[in-house]
């Protein structure tokens, strides 16, 4: 393992505070990207009905990643620059609006610190170099993923390209694997979950995976290779699998209810990242003759 700069201690000192501050934007990509893919989509929609010549052309607010500026959603009060400090303006604002006292949900502080811990993790195992740089945008990504899909059960393509793109310019400098590895594993990610799409809706009628499903798994095979496919595919039906029993238990869950998968796809994607030779070895032991 690589020393984190001169001294491993400030390196990731300053690589947990880069991690609280990106999982601060992360929030921001969270609540706002499906937002306004529902607007694009419903502007998409109108044009298609009412044609070129009935499009409502008046002026929208803008509405983006950095517009308009944060505000309370109870009592609309604009936040001050200290109130967006990550982590630490929560525990100060005690978990309240400073306008009008309404609770902030959460998930906040837990993104942030989630993204924190993740980070300070990944620049222990990595050490500084490119693959660590590759790394932090892969897990980045597959946080701000998860949270969506857990919100709207939809895994938006603006993330999953960029995720895919990202793992095969990553391994044309063969960062995690070969190219010609990282560029089979994008091609059987994604045929795989198609096929056992088509499978399961045959034989049931019902839809058992999405199409961001696929695209995800494609761009963990454009990252980690194919070989590591199996792995992923393991460990996050397992986790999968452990939840939605665990929630039928405690909570009475339909069986047939949707439940999202691609937090459990990212969660198997992360654990391979960090473990997946070392997994792939002790099983294939296990179950070797």
């Amino acid at each position: 393992m690589l020393t984190l700069l001169q001294h491993p201690t400030w390196g990731l000192v300053f690589l947990g505070l880069l991690g609280a501050c990106i999982g601060s934007f992360l929030n921001v990509v969270i609540l706002r990207l499906p937002v306004m893919l529902q607007n694009e989509w419903r502007r998409q929609c109108a044009e298609l009905l009412e044609g070129p010549d009935g499009a409502d052309d008046s002026p929208r607010e803008v509405f983006n990643l950095s517009r308009p500026a944060s505000r309370c959603p109870s009592c609309g009060a604009g936040l001050r620059a200290w109130h967006n400090i990550p982590i630490v303006s929560y525990l100060l604002l005690r978990g309240k609006c400073a306008a009008c006292g309404t609770g902030i949900h959460w998930r906040y502080p837990v993104v942030e610190l989630v993204t924190a811990l993740a980070t300070v993790h990944l620049g222990w195992h990595f050490g500084i170099g490119w693959p660590l740089v590759g790394a932090l945008f892969l897990v980045w990504t597959l946080i701000a993923l998860a949270v969506i899909d857990l919100d709207h059960q939809l895994l938006p393509d603006d993330l999953t390209l960029k995720l895919l793109w990202g793992g095969l310019i990553a391994n044309l400098f063969g960062l995690f694997t070969t190219l010609e590895s990282a560029v089979i594993g994008a091609i059987v990610g994604y045929l795989g979950f198609w096929l056992v799409y088509q499978v399961h809706y045959r034989l049931t009628g019902r839809e058992g995976l999405g199409y961001g499903d696929f695209k995800l798994l494609a761009a963990f095979g454009a990252w980690l290779g194919w070989e590591m496919l199996p792995t992923v595919v393991l460990l996050s039906s397992l986790a999968g699998t452990l939840v939605a029993v665990g929630l039928m238990l405690l909570r009475g869950l339909d069986r047939r209810a949707a439940v999202s998968f691609g937090p459990f796809l990212a969660l198997g994607g992360w654990a391979t990242l960090l473990w997946g030779e070392r997994i792939t070895s002790g099983y294939l032991k296990l179950f070797a003759f």
